[in-house]
């Protein structure tokens, strides 16, 4: 294998939707809009075909075409990280596919259904890693919640160089952070991978874990970029503002339906302008209500922007 080279994320990460059209096919064009905007606002990264961009209901040939338009627009700008998962043989064939496709990297989801012993979990992540010569970053949640110990065997896995958590198991992954930092590599990447990160980003910095995926940034950049920005240079009154008008009552109303984390997400793209269509089933669209509260939570949270650059004047 070749020498694996980290990836330097810097800023929001950014984790695009897949537009489908009117016929439920990919729509490449509305996709490169979509990526492009992203990237021009600020990305420090575009993770594509991950759980937002609905990879589990992507066949293997839509999801090449995809991770290609992905690198095609973003060009060398920022890394672009692909998602793998599901059944051992789904999630090396997308590694591959991803491979092909120019990916930087692989975020690899879950295996599907199956309870997922200790051993196990360390196997499948070997099984997918040795699949493509790529950087991988393993995501903690659902039924792959790793250990100290297994979370140490998958870092020392030559091309594993990242640990997710969608967990919020803060005692568990302080103790993982510790024992991978300590035992394998001070360098190691950890990121907050749970919905609608940054209302759970104070406590993961504090645990060592600076970066975050943000689903937010997909719709509203400038509401992601607001935050971050308050964040990194300790504006703790804009970061409060922000929590409490918009990324609070965005938690409470994804959380009124299962998938809301991602049909929310669709449907804030459309609201942007760009026609990013249905997700696909087992997944629904947001009722006409709840697209209502949408855009009342949006407008809420660029009043409080726009409420602190005035006072900044």
């Amino acid at each position: 294998m070749r020498p694996i080279s980290r990836p330097d994320f810097r800023g929001v990460l950014f984790f695009p939707v897949t537009p489908f059209g009117t016929s439920g096919s990919v729509d490449f064009d509305a996709l490169a809009a979509h990526i492009a905007r992203g990237v021009d606002a600020g990305a420090g990264g575009v993770f594509i075909a991950c759980g937002t961009g609905e990879f589990h209901a992507m066949d293997d040939r839509e999801f090449g075409d995809v991770v290609r338009t992905a690198v095609d627009v973003v060009g060398g700008r920022v890394p672009v990280y692909a998602g793998a998962g599901g059944s051992v043989a789904q999630a090396k064939r997308f590694a591959v596919a991803a491979e092909h496709a120019g990916a930087d990297g692989l975020l690899l989801l879950p295996p599907y259904l199956v309870e997922v012993p200790q051993a196990g979990l360390v196997d499948y992540t070997r099984a997918v890693a040795a699949a493509a010569q790529l950087p991988v970053i393993v995501y903690n949640r659902n039924n792959a919640r790793f250990t100290e110990e297994s979370a140490v065997a998958v870092a020392r896995i030559p091309n594993v160089v990242g640990f997710k958590d969608g967990t919020g198991n803060f005692d568990q992954v302080a103790r993982i952070v510790q024992a991978v930092t300590t035992t394998v590599d001070p360098d190691f990447l950890f990121f907050n991978g749970l919905p609608t990160a940054e209302t759970t980003q104070l406590a993961f910095r504090a645990i060592g874990v600076p970066l975050y995926s943000s689903a937010t940034f997909a719709f509203a950049p400038d509401l992601a970029l607001a935050f971050y920005n308050a964040l990194e240079s300790g504006n703790q009154g804009l970061v409060d503002a922000l929590l409490n008008a918009f990324f609070i009552p965005l938690v409470r109303l994804r959380d009124t339906v299962p998938g809301y984390a991602v049909s929310l997400v669709k449907a804030g793209v459309t609201m942007a302008g760009i026609p990013a269509g249905s997700v696909r089933p087992p997944l629904v669209m947001p009722t006409p209500d709840d697209l209502a509260e949408l855009a009342s939570i949006v407008e809420a949270g660029r009043s409080v922007v726009a409420d602190a650059l005035a006072q900044a004047r």
